[in-house]
């Protein structure tokens, strides 16, 4: 089996992998998910006891839906997935009580509850289809969401008593949701949830969402002519967004407002309720100031803990604002004064982590043998390429303390509970991610692997490059003889917040299939990208085009310096999403160096993009129409071709059910460029959606590949 078909099948050798791994508070078990083998796309909840070392599986999809397909989704759960990036079937997620001891779940829009000491399932009945379901602290109560249903409306937030009665707890006409993430919250915030517990389990912070002003946008699948467009709310960047306000729900019918100015405000960009009281952070539209709010739980009334302000945007850092066991608050921000540069943590203003380390996320805490708790982050420390885990102290007093606790160069991520600490370990070395429990100073048990291990073991050369000091990799066949120049592939993704040149072999599994098709394969993070220092990401604000795209060229000059066998008179891009604007804008923009590339899911135009992405770095349409037509490759393509040895060609791969980047963007590209004689072509991807289709599954390597050595 060759490796597109082997990659299409293993779902790029992640099934039967373990993910969305939690520990129990008490430390005594880690919870995940993993399906049963590396081409079986169904997970499965499991669960491995610490004491002992052995997994036990919880619920198995199958056996749960008794013969009905695992893989059948509600339109709001292949909705979540689709914002979350899960292409899964089975158990996509899951939710716990405060101890662990009790897992919830929804699977094919029905709810089941699985006791994870005694293993037992059970299916407990709803009114309607479910959407994210969460057991209160105590794991007596379940609170869900409605999915829409032939007599149910979606957006019905509700909560089942221990004795089974199914009561409302919010829920309005259409066009109003309660208890859901907004598009741009789940899409640009990463915040995929629209309620929250109460710590005693008694009221609900709960997320009211009136879509009603939003403009509709339609889907059609044109291969089925009969059906109805889907129609979805579009937040359009300059057009209106969702409203969005927060009220805390008593069980017993009580009701209050949680107050703040919402019209400066409008963003709800995190909420989390532990020992302490609800924190939230809001954010104003251009994202340029934002605060931090203690929120009074008996009267909705907001306190200002911290203020998060930047020129350009402001960027929370996952995993705060929080309470720490001393009662100060976590906040995460930058350090941009006094010659620093820095993504740190503060407490109540003090700074916790030094200048050096670039924080990610907060993890949560480690204990400490009876003093004050530290806490887990994940971190870079001068290598962008690897995430270490560090030890934070939080002592009051006890000055910036840190400590490296991961050695093995790599990519690491971590769950914490009591005094487990489970730590996945992803390297260039070895395939895929090892996930090993550690209690104290001793590694107890691995999680199993079921994967598949691929056929490659791809060894990038990575250096930074140009006075920037960009990142890159550089991969050539394995069997490349030294003195032969090969075609050259520009590997993009580019966008901000995201990084491609990371020490961890699964980024280039398909990046080697392309160099053994006789490519050099070369990926460079550009300024904008994450993990150097917030002025290197920051660079490229309302100048995305001209900044990227110089670097993207930049650091290829000087790389082929150091590796002359990059033939830089044969040279294609190929992106997707971001990574598709960026090719098409390098084949448009300099025909001179780039001689074809492929666009997967482009944005053509970014005044077709949502609000909150899409102004954070370019602002309002209104108040830089040029800015917004210097980035548009629509506005590009319509430009007359000076010499028509000069007009190369693209394909562009698009699927007509995307509900992100909508099929709009690469149609109105290819009717620009086909007004100007541009050579292109168009593969429409029937029924797939910005996941499925973002630039090329598997299956269109082959295809890509035949236009890349026609025009090579």
């Amino acid at each position: 089996m060759d490796f597109p078909e082997l990659a299409a099948r293993t779902r790029r050798f992640s099934h039967g992998a373990p993910r969305a791994v939690t520990v129990a508070d008490d430390g005594s078990r880690v919870v995940f998910l993993r399906s049963g083998g590396p081409e079986d796309p169904t997970e499965a909840l499991w669960a491995l006891d610490v004491a002992t070392g052995e997994e036990r599986l919880i619920a198995d999809p199958a056996a749960l839906l008794g013969g009905d397909d695992p893989a059948v989704l509600s339109p709001g759960e292949r909705a979540l997935r689709e914002r979350q990036r899960l292409n899964t079937g089975g158990i996509g997620s899951y939710a716990l009580d405060a101890a662990g001891r009790v897992a919830v779940f929804p699977l094919a829009g029905r709810l089941f509850r699985a006791d994870l000491v005694h293993g037992d399932v059970v299916e407990v009945h709803t009114v309607g289809p479910v959407l994210d379901p969460r057991p209160d602290p105590t794991g007596e109560r379940l609170a869900y969401v409605t999915d829409a249903a032939e007599g149910v409306r979606r957006g019905e937030l509700r909560v089942i008593e221990p004795d089974g009665a199914d009561n409302l707890l919010a829920g309005e006409d259409s066009g109003v949701t309660w208890g859901l993430a907004e598009h741009v919250a789940a899409e640009e915030f990463h915040r995929f949830r629209g309620y929250w517990w109460a710590p005693d389990g008694r009221s609900v912070l709960a997320a009211r969402v009136d879509e009603s002003r939003l403009p509709r946008w339609y889907l059609h699948d044109p291969t089925d002519p009969a059906s109805p467009p889907a129609s979805v709310a579009y937040p359009r960047a300059g057009g209106p967004n969702a409203e969005v306000s927060l009220h805390l729900l008593d069980l017993d019918g009580g009701w209050v407002d949680v107050h703040w100015d919402r019209e400066t405000y409008p963003y709800l960009a995190s909420v989390t309720w532990a020992d302490g009281g609800p924190l939230i952070t809001v954010l104003r539209r251009s994202q340029q100031h934002g605060l931090v709010l203690a929120v009074d739980p008996r009267t909705g009334e907001t306190q200002v803990h911290a203020e998060l302000a930047d020129p350009r945007w402001v960027e929370p850092i996952p995993g705060t604002p929080a309470h720490l066991p001393d009662g100060r608050v976590l906040v995460g921000g930058e350090l941009a004064h006094d010659g620093y540069d820095a993504r740190c943590l503060f407490a109540d203003g003090t700074l916790l982590t030094p200048p050096s380390l670039y924080v990610r996320r907060v993890v949560g805490r480690l204990p400490t043998g009876g003093g004050p708790a530290d806490l887990l982050v994940e971190a870079s420390e001068g290598e962008p390429s690897q995430r270490h885990l560090f030890r934070v102290r939080t002592t009051i007093g006890g000055g910036v303390d840190t400590r490296r606790m991961s050695g093995t160069p790599g990519w690491h991520t971590a769950a914490v509970g009591g005094d487990v600490l489970v730590v996945g370990t992803a390297t260039l070395d070895d395939p895929g991610t090892t996930w090993s429990v550690w209690r104290g100073d001793g590694e107890v048990a691995r999680l199993r692997s079921l994967a598949a291990t691929p056929p490659y073991a791809p060894r990038p050369t990575l250096v930074r490059v140009t006075d920037r000091r960009l990142p890159t990799g550089v991969l050539y066949p394995t069997d490349h003889v030294k003195g032969t120049r090969l075609p050259v592939l520009l590997d993009v993704y580019g966008g901000p917040g995201h990084q491609e040149v990371v020490a961890a072999r699964a980024a280039w599994l398909e990046r080697q299939w392309w160099a053994e098709q006789g490519f050099a394969v070369v990926t460079i993070d550009n300024r904008g990208t994450a993990g150097v220092a917030p002025s290197f990401e920051k660079a490229i604000h309302r100048r995305m085009a001209d900044v990227i795209l110089a670097d993207q060229i930049d650091a290829l000059t000087a790389l082929a310096d150091k590796h002359p066998d990059l033939d830089l008179d044969r040279v294609a891009v190929r992106g997707r999403s971001f990574g598709g604007w960026l090719a098409g804008l390098a084949v448009l923009r300099h025909p001179e160096l780039f001689r074809c590339g492929i666009a997967g899911a482009p944005v053509t135009d970014w005044s077709l993009y949502d609000t909150a992405y899409t102004e954070r770095y370019l602002g309002m349409p209104d108040d830089g129409i040029d800015v917004y037509a210097h980035h548009s490759l629509v506005e590009l393509a319509a430009e007359p071709v000076v010499a028509t040895e000069q007009a190369r060609p693209l394909l562009l791969v698009h699927g007509m059910a995307d509900d992100n980047v909508l099929a709009a963007h690469t149609l109105r590209l290819s009717a620009a460029l086909l007004s100007t004689g541009r050579p292109h072509a168009v593969l429409p991807l029937t029924g797939a959606t910005h996941l499925a289709a973002g630039g090329v599954s598997e299956r269109l390597l082959r295809l890509e590949l035949d236009f890349l050595r026609r025009h090579l």
